[in-house]
């Protein structure tokens, strides 16, 4: 299946009532998009995509290639029709300072690049919120943003992370109409990479 019809801008919100880190992505109208779940205890990345928060029915799972590390990929793929839409591939040591990320399709060609906007706001962030009382707070005022380019250069999306307690939220705009196929492909991507941006604080 693919992911259609999408409202813009998507908001990804994360539970903090739960040990796992899961959150709803809505579209602009509250409606439900999905419900991600990562599970936890896992040596490998492991997360599932539900319909909603009842988690009644498995839509993708999301699995990374190796054991945790920096030049791991995940392998994004659709349980419905049981087919890959590609993969996430994380640009190694070069994301230590600035988040880079690769996004593949099933042939394993490059269809899209995720890069971070600015590689201060993480420095400030990471910085600052090692800082007692003070740290708590960063996530109202150093939030950072990513675009998401085609292999045509154009900017297709950009994924914020927006003012909040905890860091509980990040939203989705999409900048340029892309069909249905690759849109799921970019957005399965970005959901594994707030996963894994949001774990680096």
């Amino acid at each position: 299946m693919v992911l259609k019809n999408l409202n813009y801008p998507l908001d990804f919100k994360f539970k903090i009532t739960t040990l796992a880190s899961d959150f709803n992505i809505t579209d602009k109208n509250g409606n439900y998009v999905a419900y991600v779940r990562q599970k936890m205890f896992k040596l490998k990345e492991d997360v599932v995509v539900f319909n909603d928060e009842t988690k009644s029915k498995e839509l993708f799972r999301i699995r990374a290639n190796k054991w945790i590390d920096f030049n791991a990929s995940y392998s994004l793929n659709d349980l419905i029709d049981n087919k890959n839409f590609g993969r996430l591939a994380r640009k190694g040591m070069r994301s230590i300072w600035k988040a880079s990320y690769d996004v593949l399709d099933a042939n394993d060609q490059p269809k899209f690049k995720v890069q971070e906007d600015s590689a201060w706001v993480r420095f400030w962030d990471s910085f600052v919120g090692e800082l007692p009382i003070i740290g708590m707070f960063t996530g109202y005022f150093l939030n950072p943003s990513y675009t998401v380019t085609g292999i045509d250069g154009k900017a297709y999306f950009k994924l914020k992370k927006m003012p909040s307690f905890f860091g509980r939220r990040f939203q989705l705009d999409r900048l340029i109409d892309i069909d249905d196929e690759e849109e799921s492909l970019v957005i399965l991507s970005l959901l594994m990479m707030t996963l894994l941006e949001r774990a680096r604080g």
